[in-house]
This record gives structure tokens, C-alpha cells and sequence, in this order.
């Protein structure tokens, strides 16, 4: 399992944003239809809100890859 940092310069990022900000997805429109039908995991939990706020240390975890909140 791999563990890549996102770094933010804001207090807070949303889920939405930081899927957009890693190019992992094609369009707003794809990131929208993943989170529904599939989901992410945030610390350990599972989560299809594009609107979901992440917080310094938070974790997402999709597929088999980790990512972490840092700040700037």
C-alpha cells in the first residue's frame, strides 16, 4: 500500500476537490459518479460525499492507495 501527502494551504479541503487536484479522474462528472457508486474510505470509514471536509492528517484511501492531508 502506498502513501502519497496532499498538501493544502487552506484550513480544509473537500473530498471533491482533493479527487480533482490529484487527476485521478477525468471530469467533476466522473469523481460524482465514483463516489456514489463506489466510495472512498476516510479514516476508516466509508464516504460518497464529494462535500466531505478534510482536515491536516486526515486519510483517504482509494483502491489500494493511501493519501494523506498535510499542510503547506
Amino acid at each position: 500500500m502506498n502513501n502519497e501527502k496532499v498538501y493544502i494551504d487552506t484550513p480544509f479541503i473537500t473530498l471533491g476537490q482533493m479527487l480533482k487536484l490529484l487527476n485521478i479522474f477525468e471530469s467533476g462528472g466522473m469523481i460524482k459518479h465514483f463516489l456514489r457508486d463506489v466510495g472512498v474510505q476516510v479514516n476508516d470509514e466509508e464516504e460518497h460525499r464529494r462535500g466531505r471536509k478534510l482536515y491536516v492528517d486526515d486519510m483517504v484511501k482509494i483502491n489500494d492507495q493511501t493519501y494523506t492531508i498535510c499542510q503547506k
